[in-house]
């Protein structure tokens, strides 16, 4: 099992590692075209909370292997993996718009397909749903909990920066009042 947690990982951190060259490509893109980046501050706890995820991961299951076995859990890998497709949906329909920062454009409409005809923030979606799922897949539910907790912290203050610069860029607001920022939201009846 020390073979599929090594494999996993390694595509998991292949995949980050190319997000980052899409982030690099579209923040030179939007910065061409009058772009700029806010709250660029928190930006590194972000970085390191996702480092931190991935040693805590590593340690957690690698500490089992001396004392038991790897263990893996199919569920939990599933729901990781659909995540995976909504990450590269969300990501396909922000197009050059997507980054890992905060990056605005004035005067531009905001992005209204793909899932953000339903959700405002699929993205961090995805990002909640693989802290959890990712290390329950392989028994490391201290990650799991621990990171989930710091990850909404930090998330909580990400979402209301970029909605903020969004509001003031776009009026966010007036594109996606009728949208939650995780799951859909019936719309009621009049």
């Amino acid at each position: 099992m020390v073979t599929v947690f090594m494999l996993v990982l390694v595509i998991v951190i292949f995949q980050r590692c190319i997000e980052l060259v899409i982030a690099r490509r579209n923040a030179r893109y939007m910065k061409e075209a009058g772009g700029y980046e806010v709250a660029a501050g928190h930006y590194k706890w972000i970085v390191s909370l996702h480092v931190g995820f991935f040693i805590s991961l590593i340690s957690e299951v690698l500490l089992r292997v001396s004392t038991d076995s790897i263990p893996f859990y199919f569920w939990p890998f599933c729901v990781f993996c659909l995540a995976q497709i909504l990450r590269i949906w969300s990501i396909r329909s922000l197009g050059h718009f997507w980054n890992t920062r905060i990056f605005v454009l004035d005067g531009k409409k905001p992005i209204v397909r793909g899932p953000y005809r339903y959700i405002r923030h699929p993205n961090y979606l995805v990002v909640f749903i693989e802290v959890g799922m990712l290390p329950l897949t392989f028994g490391a539910w201290k990650t799991a909990l621990i990171f989930t907790v710091a990850n909404a912290m930090i998330v909580s203050v990400r979402i209301s920066a970029e909605e903020q610069a969004l509001q003031k860029a776009y009026k966010y607001e007036a594109w996606m009042k009728e949208k939650g920022r995780f799951f859909p939201v019936r719309k009621q009846r009049e």
